[in-house]
């Protein structure tokens, strides 16, 4: 492939986060080509806030612990860097804090920002963006050409969903045995 052909390609990142039953949250980030097809897969053992961090953090303590430990652990610990992450929880949009990578939060119930700045479309779906990063709206679009339009970017997120509660099931065995 030519050097032209490389900089046509473009790395998404889907991140997601499942709660495990009194154990905390496990995260996983899936790296994909434009088409999908995965690169690399990261996941976290489950973090689980003490009863100190839930009175400290409140109404903060799902971004915190999502955005925060979760999120930018998963981003530090992947080799092959995405381009763009897609997640499908809003508390999850706190990693943009600490990446430069824009992040784009799948806008499930139609309620995205009504501030245009702070909105996009992507393979026929409303994404909203952080507060704070108005300009990751402007390259998703700017980079949008390279997204097939029919892509469909909520089902990269139930796989990673999937290899979460698969690798939950086995860790969960190993613990009861």
């Amino acid at each position: 492939m030519s050097k032209d052909a490389n900089s046509e390609q473009l790395r998404l990142g889907f991140m997601a986060a499942v709660e495990v039953d009194g154990r905390g949250f496990v995260g996983g980030l899936l790296v994909t080509n434009h088409m999908g097809r995965p690169l690399e897969f990261q996941c976290t053992t489950p973090v689980r806030p003490d009863r100190t961090q839930e009175i400290l953090y409140g109404r903060t303590l799902k971004s915190w612990l999502l955005g925060e430990l979760i999120g930018r652990t998963l981003l530090e610990r992947v080799s092959i860097k995405p381009e763009m992450v897609f997640v499908a929880d809003p508390a999850l949009l706190e990693v943009r804090d600490h990446t430069e990578i824009p992040v784009a939060c799948m806008d499930a119930d139609g309620k995205a920002s009504s501030r245009e700045a702070l909105s996009a479309e992507l393979g026929g779906r409303r994404l909203c963006f952080h507060d704070q990063h108005p300009d990751d709206a402007r390259f998703v679009t700017k980079k949008s050409h390279l997204v097939p339009g029919q892509a469909d970017l909520e089902e990269p997120l139930e796989r990673v969903r999937d290899a979460l509660n698969e690798t939950i099931k086995t860790v969960m065995a190993r613990w009861q045995t």
